[in-house]
C-alpha cells in the first residue's frame, strides 16, 4: 500500500504493477459524468463503471460499482446491501476522507485510500459480465482497464473483498 494520502494515479499504477495487474490507461480531458465520457466508450473495449458513494442514517458508507448505463433504484437498494436506512449521496468531505478523491473522480480503485475499512465495497452483478473493466486511476483525466478479475484481486488486496449482487434494473422502452 502507497504510503501516501491521498494515493496518486502513479500510486495506484505501482501498486497494479506490483501485483502483477496488467492495465492500460487512456489519458482524455476531465469528466465528470457518464454522459460526459461516451467518446471514451469507443475507445477502450469492456465495462465503463458509474460509481455512487452513499450512506445510511448510522453513517455507513458504501461504493456502489455499477454498468455506467444501470439504473440503480436507490429509494429500494438499503436492505440489499446492508445498511440501516434508505441511502442517500455522502458529502465531498467524507469522500476525501475516506476514499481519497474529489467529486467526479470516484471509482472502484478509491479503497486504495480507505485503511480504516470505512467503506463497504458493493458491485453491481451486471458490471461483471464484461471481460474487462474500465475505471478511473483516482482522476477523472485519465481511464484505466483491467480484468475483472484482477479488479477482484486489488480489492482484496486493499482489505476490500466486495460484495457483488445484482442492484440495477433493467430499464424496458
Amino acid at each position: 500500500m502507497p504510503g501516501n494520502f491521498p494515493a496518486t494515479p502513479d500510486d495506484l499504477f505501482a501498486l497494479l504493477d506490483e501485483l502483477a495487474i496488467v492495465h492500460k490507461t487512456l489519458q482524455h480531458e476531465a469528466v465528470f459524468t457518464v454522459e460526459e465520457s461516451g467518446h471514451i466508450k469507443g475507445q477502450l473495449p469492456g465495462g465503463h463503471t458509474k460509481n455512487l458513494f452513499v450512506k445510511d442514517k448510522k453513517d455507513n458508507y458504501f461504493l456502489i460499482v455499477a454498468e455506467g448505463s444501470a439504473r440503480i433504484p436507490m429509494n429500494h437498494v438499503h436492505p440489499l446491501i446492508g445498511a440501516q436506512s434508505r441511502v442517500s449521496f455522502a458529502n465531498s468531505e467524507r469522500l476525501m476522507e475516506f476514499l481519497g478523491v474529489e467529486p467526479g473522480s470516484v471509482t472502484a480503485f478509491a479503497p486504495i485510500n480507505d485503511r480504516q475499512n470505512k467503506v463497504r465495497v458493493i458491485i453491481d452483478e451486471p458490471l461483471f459480465e464484461h471481460d474487462l473493466i474500465n475505471c478511473h486511476p483516482l482522476t477523472n483525466t485519465m481511464t484505466t482497464t483491467i480484468s475483472r478479475a484482477d479488479l477482484l484481486r486489488f480489492l482484496a488486496h486493499v482489505g476490500h473483498e466486495p460484495t457483488i449482487i445484482r442492484l440495477s434494473t433493467t430499464e424496458t422502452g
